[in-house]
């Protein structure tokens, strides 16, 4: 049962309509949908859930489902070639098409951007960018490092910083995304026990948060740069309130950007500024609650730039030979050392991550490919997960029952062989084993594992 008072803080905003709205919270359908990772095709008609979807409209490769499955039973989940993400945040997608439609070398900010789906998003739409994902809180950030890593993107850098800390990199993003923690009333049909923590105090404490997150990153933001702010609330105080508090900021002007009208989204203004935002209601989109709107900065001070002090540790002659023994590198691509790992970065922003780790806690960075023991390297988990077509080891095809005992990290029984092989299923890489005379070494990685069917 939704609270009075949270009924009460609804009225007067655009598009809620009380009979519907609670209606459909008390009917208590549960909505499955999905995006596909581009730079992992799976074969539709293969797999049992992804064929006879319904596409969701406004973002290409997202799905709704017919009906939720167990995806922790389904190792193309495990393997980052789809990620499950709530419909109407999605709307991300469309919004991009509109402000970025030539995306090409752009840096890209995902301010708060745990669990990831977001940013994996990001990192599909701008393939040849650079994006950040950056997460304050730690056990979090654990999350976003694992989904990153699964989703298999090399040009996406993983940081873990207050809002605040971005002052140090000023006017370097071309796109920021702010998904702002909020009170999350916009989930209360997808997640009940999320009412019993909702109140007005909690909806306070979260604008004056979203008004601090913004004034301390936005300095970050080239000028031109574009501005995404989101919430999955529906209180006014964070979302029409926020875009007043936005369009106060030195420089920043509203995009007043356009919907079709048959996706049911409503479109709403600010008080003050009369600044343009959108909400997605439950009665009326086929999805959760959300709002989203979009600034830019049209007008910057003149930038301080950072000086750099991080020093890249590049491969030694010796390392660079084994590893041209063993595949064939990409070209297009600076390699280096960090903790005995060798790690590719993306040639094109070298110097933008250079300034990045001289500044920020980094995470991860780039891609993994492993570390090498005398002649030979012991691949990262990474590297198979990467959307790199040519790995150094061969490839074993593997059916459902093998799959999931190798992502229990269960015994298996293999093939014969020798050495290192990535195990696929339905063409898709999981991971790596080792195979030896009398046995075959699991190593997938020991706290990814499925613990429980």
């Amino acid at each position: 049962m939704l609270p009075e008072i949270f009924i009460q803080s609804l009225q007067g905003l655009p598009g809620f309509e009380e009979v519907a709205f609670k209606q459909v919270h008390e009917a208590g359908s549960q909505i499955t949908s999905l995006r596909l990772n581009e730079y992992k095709p799976i074969q539709i008609h293969s797999h049992p859930f992804l064929a006879n979807t319904e596409a969701i409209p406004w973002c290409s490769s997202a799905s709704y489902l017919k009906e939720r499955p167990s995806f922790v039973l389904d190792p193309l989940w495990h393997a980052g070639a789809y990620y499950v993400q709530e419909a109407s945040s999605m709307l991300l997608h469309y919004i991009l098409t509109q402000i970025a439609p030539s995306p090409k070398n752009n840096k890209v900010l995902d301010l708060c951007a745990a669990p990831g789906g977001k940013s994996t998003l990001l990192a599909n739409y701008f393939k040849d960018g650079l994006v950040v994902a950056n997460e304050t809180i730690k056990s979090r950030n654990h999350i976003l490092v694992e989904n990153i890593t699964k989703w298999g993107a090399d040009h996406v850098v993983v940081t873990q910083n207050d809002p605040a800390h971005f002052k140090s990199l000023p006017h370097f993003f071309d796109l920021m995304v702010v998904d702002a923690p909020c009170s999350g009333s916009g989930l209360f049909r997808k997640d009940p026990s999320a009412i019993e923590e909702w109140s007005l105090d909690n909806v306070q404490h979260c604008s004056v948060r979203q008004a601090r997150i913004l004034e301390d990153s936005l300095v970050t933001l080239k000028e031109g740069g574009y501005l995404i702010y989101a919430t999955c609330s529906y209180s006014y105080d964070e979302d029409e309130k926020i875009m007043d508090h936005i369009a106060a900021l030195p420089g920043m002007v509203n995009i007043p950007l356009e919907m079709p009208k048959e996706w049911g989204v409503e479109a709403c203004y600010s008080d003050k500024a009369k600044a343009k935002g959108f909400r997605a209601y439950p009665n009326k989109v086929k999805g959760e609650g959300f709002f989203i709107t979009v600034f830019q900065k049209q007008v910057a001070e003149s930038p301080a730039y950072p000086v750099d002090d991080f020093k890249f540790n590049s491969l030694t002659k010796n390392e660079l030979l084994t590893m041209q023994s063993i595949f064939e590198l990409p070209t297009n691509y600076f390699y280096l050392t960090h903790q005995n790992t060798i790690i590719a970065i993306p040639a094109y922003f070298k110097q933008d991550i250079q300034t990045i780790l001289s500044h920020l806690y980094v995470r991860k960075m780039g891609l993994a490919i492993g570390e090498i023991k005398g002649k030979d390297l012991i691949p990262a988990h990474a590297l198979a997960m990467s959307d790199w077509s040519n790995l150094p080891y061969q490839s074993t095809e593997v059916d459902l029952t093998t799959a999931l005992q190798y992502l229990r990290r269960a015994d298996l029984h293999l093939p014969e062989g020798k050495g290192w092989q990535v195990l696929t299923y339905l063409n898709i890489r999981l991971g790596w084993v080792k195979l030896l005379p009398n046995r075959s070494n699991n190593y997938y990685p020991n706290e990814w594992r499925i613990l429980k069917y």
